[in-house]
């Protein structure tokens, strides 16, 4: 059985729905640069200028919202909507109006609204000042962070800071298909790891000091991972590999924040040693964190996961001549033949790999308290309404949630299905759909259009709703 205030949200991000890219003063964001002059990056040279066009289109999202009948509703900020140039020196009042609505709104309509300050568009002012890859960005974050929590705190009690630095760091700066495009291996994305980690501390440290006592809220950050398991459990050396691509992944950024304060002790030792094997020897690839800076170590009051899919796992077998993560990390992962594959190559549909990761995370990381904060099925290829698969996949997973709970003693506060709409799915541009609701970007209405499956999750809310509510016959 879910918890009485158990979250049931939807989430969203503004570079993926809002449009108006350039309207009122909005600065641009380095996935507006990516998109437009970045020739071959984006499916069929999409972009998000228009998008959904929720900046015009709001009330639409918000009847979406209410129809599904969520408690809460996960949104990002665009920085560059409110700092046109980064910085606190320029404040965009028409940015600041347009979110206030947002929240104001929702909190009409009883619902509670997560917002994420970044969620993969920074401003691209201060992508030209280096971006992730300068420590100055660390309190560049700080300062845009306390503007949003002076400006919005007051009303939003669920805060994430960054969104899925993984994501940021290898796919932006390692493989360069994600916006800023940068393809520097082996080196920039521990960087940028690294900086996202540390403006992520001086922000919590910044709430817990300033913001708190007063608004009493919680921050975390969203941090991705799939599970993984040995491709043949009784190989050692495909145990040891699940445990280096943990490390790689849910262990970069939660072993800092969680557990010890620093890097896993096994993504630092195959780091260095591939370092060794390459001769390369310009110091330790992975920084260090100083002391002389806000500890790492606790600064998140809850586990936010965001979760798509599940790989078994097997030694690489080494890689070429040049420092790499992949090398570094030496781990081959492959699809479960009996897994179905949802749209998207990469998707398995794997419910049962979700309560073994939220187990893992309350074993692992001392029993945080978990929001699920993004978790889908994609679709391609012609436009399917009546969407069966993606019915049967919010079932099975949220049935898979509650044995977590129930059965195993997870902490899970909350479960947010990717995505309210149909968006812009980065370097996939339109062609893959996630939404709850279809939206067709063929008319400039952009008309929202409710999937059996966005039916059918608003059916199992209102059935754990009714369960757990003020009106439940167990009161």
């Amino acid at each position: 059985m879910f918890p009485r205030d158990f979250a049931w949200g939807a989430g969203t991000a503004a570079y993926q729905i809002e449009g108006g890219w350039d309207a009122d003063n909005k600065g641009p964001s380095i996935w507006d640069v990516f998109c437009h002059h970045e020739k071959g990056r984006v499916f069929g040279e999409q972009n998000g200028d228009v998008a959904c066009h929720s900046y015009e289109l709001w009330e639409k999202d918000l009847q979406c919202i209410q129809q599904l009948g969520l408690t809460h509703y996960r949104l990002s900020l665009s920085w560059a909507r409110l700092l046109p140039d980064g910085t606190t020196r320029h404040v965009n009042p028409k940015g600041v109006q347009y979110y206030n609505k947002v929240i104001n709104d929702l909190l009409a309509c009883n619902v509670s609204p997560m917002v994420t300050l970044y969620h993969f568009d920074l401003p691209q002012a201060l992508q030209d000042q280096g971006g992730w890859k300068s420590p100055g960005m660390a309190t560049l974050f700080d300062s845009y962070a306390q503007f949003c929590f002076q400006t919005f705190g007051d009303r939003v009690k669920l805060w994430i800071t960054i969104n899925e630095p993984y994501v940021c760091a290898k796919l932006g700066h390692e493989d360069g298909i994600h916006a800023p495009g940068l393809k520097e291996p082996g080196i920039a994305a521990y960087l940028v790891g690294h900086n996202m980690l540390r403006a992520h501390a001086m922000a919590w440290h910044s709430y817990n000091s300033f913001y708190r006592p007063e608004q009493r809220g919680a921050v975390s950050l969203a941090i991705n991972s799939d599970w993984v398991e040995p491709l043949n459990p009784a190989s050692t050396e495909d145990v040891t590999a699940t445990e280096r691509y943990l490390a790689f992944t849910l262990g970069w950024f939660a072993w800092p924040v969680f557990v010890t304060g620093d890097y896993p002790e096994i993504m630092r030792s195959a780091i260095d040693g591939q370092s060794e094997k390459l001769g390369y020897n310009g110091g330790s690839r992975l920084p260090s964190f100083s002391k002389d800076e806000p500890a790492i170590l606790g600064t998140a009051d809850f586990f936010a996961l965001n979760y798509y899919t599940s790989r078994k796992v097997k030694p690489r077998g080494g890689c070429g001549q040049m420092p790499c993560m992949k090398s570094d990390r030496d781990v081959e992962d492959v699809l479960d033949p009996s897994w179905p594959v949802s749209g998207v190559s990469w998707l398995a549909v794997v419910p049962h790999g979700l309560r073994k990761l939220l187990k893992y995370i309350k074993e692992t990381l001392n029993n945080p308290a978990v929001y699920i904060t993004e978790n889908g099925f994609s679709q391609v290829g012609p436009v399917e309404v009546e969407d069966v698969q993606r019915c049967e996949f919010y079932q099975d997973t949220i049935l898979e949630v509650a044995k977590a709970i129930g059965e195993d003693g997870v902490d899970v506060r909350g479960y947010f299905a990717w995505s309210l709409l149909d968006n812009f799915e980065w370097a996939d541009g339109f062609s893959v759909r996630f939404g709850l609701f279809h939206v067709d970007f063929s008319e400039a209405e952009r008309p929202r259009t409710i999937y059996r499956s966005g039916q059918e999750y608003a059916k199992i809310v209102s059935k754990h709703r009714s369960q757990t509510g003020p009106d439940a016959s167990s009161e």
